[in-house]
């Protein structure tokens, strides 16, 4: 009998060109029915086309029963004569210490111990790493990425390639999977944490799409993979389109200085960064509206290694400014300036910026307008212990960070929290929803924050004139800032984008006491 699982998924991976003669495939081995499926299909595949394989599984150090499913993939390896490597990471320390979430810092582990496997391949051979997302996976992706906001590039989803990556299940189904495996006569290791909802993912799978199954269309994730595909192939097109209207109008670091924008920048040992870039308007400004916002982008991702910060409202806010007589600038996220002549827009990260980021600022860059930043290491700090800073003009700052130990302790914080949202001297965040280093500082241009559940934003300079703060006040205030995004105005309000929902896991408590903000409010946990 014709084995059609085997021979759908050798097709996908000939049609993506996956896997050549002579390769070294590290295999990402879990236990797990997807990840025990795709190693049994690879073994298949290297009967007929001629490639190593070797196996890692990576131990993330949280679950008392991870040895029991390194032992069960090592194991497995014996049986099938294949090299095994077991990698050991602590992904919860490595997700404090960088602010990440638990989630992307074991993506990240991850893929560092397939990386080092790979160093082993020799130079005849082309190194690949092999993962077992299926089409479940990418339905959860591109679902994700949908209701968090996302272009056509996060909606193009997992990518069946990308670089040394390949996804031989990408066409397969979860149920699929199960199906060939107990057809086979092979077990898998059941990951506990799969059947809660702790995570969004979890929530995504076992509510939305069972229930887009079920009640709207049976065949609902496999028509959603067909939707990315054809989103991704739109993706490429457009960048292709990009990189040619790019070459067109765009010189980076101009050799000619730019009068009006500032002195030249361009950050030393951070050559994959422009120091200055300048847009020829003649002839751009006649292109079609989305092809000058991608143009936009490329350019500002050029000016700074993040994105995270640069929104849809920049993008609009630099279409505004071309369109303006005369010469007009505009402020933008890190520090870039945003210069309108007659015949160009010129774009420059501020000195101070391009040197943080290149790390090798010195101490005049810790200062703005006089005032020093302070960095808030809350993460090192055993949970429940407070950090307390003092804060020039305005106090004592106390920051805890309680974990799921508190929140399962205190049940009721949620209907509380509910009673005391217009205390202006306390409030909870979402720890893991901060993406870059915490800071005390005071306002910069380009400094924004999310004004309702939405996510809908204002940006600080009109926040400040609504509320008729003085101009000689608003230099002075303090701000607890992720980059450009401020979580907190002090005795004035919070960004929503931080709140503090069901599926937080870790939360912030921060208490300013004193000061010119007066006497201090005490907060539930208190």
């Amino acid at each position: 009998m014709k084995d059609k699982i085997y021979e759908k998924v050798k097709r996908y991976v000939g049609f993506h060109q996956m896997i050549n003669p002579g390769d070294y495939v590290v295999a990402g081995i879990s236990g797990g029915a997807d990840s025990v499926c795709m190693l049994y299909l690879l073994m298949r595949l290297k009967e007929e086309l001629p490639f190593r394989l070797a196996v890692v599984h990576v131990n993330h150090g949280l679950r008392e029963e991870a040895w029991e499913d390194a032992a069960f993939v090592e194991e497995l390896c014996q049986k099938w004569e294949l090299p095994f490597f077991l990698q050991e990471v602590d992904m919860q320390g490595y997700a404090q210490e960088n602010k990440l979430s638990c989630e992307e810092a074991g993506r990240l582990l991850r893929y560092q111990a397939f990386a080092k496997v790979l160093e082993k391949t020799e130079a005849k051979e082309t190194g690949k790493i092999a993962v077992a997302h299926n089409q479940d996976d990418r339905a959860e992706t591109m679902l994700f990425h949908m209701f968090r906001g996302s272009g056509l590039k996060g909606m193009g989803s997992i990518r069946p390639v990308r670089e040394s990556v390949i996804r031989p299940l990408l066409c397969l189904e979860r149920v699929e999977i199960e199906a060939y495996l107990r057809e086979k006569g092979l077990t898998w290791q059941e990951d506990a944490t799969n059947a809660g909802d702790v995570y969004a993912r979890n929530r995504i799978r076992h509510h939305i799409l069972s229930y887009a199954r079920e009640e709207i269309c049976g065949k609902a994730v496999s028509h959603m993979g067909e939707l990315a595909d054809n989103l991704a192939e739109t993706e490429a097109y457009l960048q292709r389109e990009t990189n040619r209207l790019y070459d067109r109008y765009v010189e980076e670091n101009p050799e000619k200085e730019i009068d009006g924008i500032g002195e030249s920048n361009v950050a030393k040992g951070a050559d994959h960064i422009a120091g200055a870039i300048k847009i020829r308007l003649a002839g751009f400004k006649e292109e079609d509206t989305v092809m000058r916002k991608r143009v936009f982008l490329r350019a500002l991702e050029r000016l700074t290694p993040y994105r995270k910060d640069i929104t849809a409202r920049h993008l609009e806010a630099l279409m505004e400014l071309i369109e303006k007589d005369g010469s007009k600038e505009l402020f933008l996220p890190y520090g870039i300036k945003a210069l309108k002549t007659y015949d160009n827009l010129l774009l420059r990260q501020t000195a101070a910026e391009a040197q943080k980021e290149a790390g090798n600022a010195d101490k005049s860059a810790d200062f703005l307008n006089g005032f020093p930043e302070i960095a808030v290491k809350v993460a090192q700090y055993p949970s429940g212990s407070p950090l307390t800073i003092a804060v020039p003009h305005t106090g004592r700052m106390v920051f805890v960070l309680w974990g799921t130990d508190f929140l399962q302790s205190a049940p009721s914080f949620f209907e509380k929290k509910q009673n005391i949202v217009e205390n202006r001297y306390t409030e909870w965040f979402d720890y893991d929803k901060i993406t870059t280093s915490l800071l005390l500082r005071t306002r910069r241009p380009g400094d924004y924050f999310a004004i309702d559940d939405d996510l809908h934003t204002q940006t600080l300079k009109q926040y400040m004139i609504n509320k008729k703060i003085p101009k000689v006040k608003r230099s002075e205030m303090y701000l607890l800032a992720d980059g450009s995004h401020i979580l907190w105005i002090p005795g004035y309000r919070a960004s929503r984008q931080y709140k503090v929902e069901k599926s937080t896991r870790r939360i912030l408590e921060v208490r300013l006491k004193g000061g010119d903000n007066g006497g201090t409010n005490r907060g539930f946990v208190d």
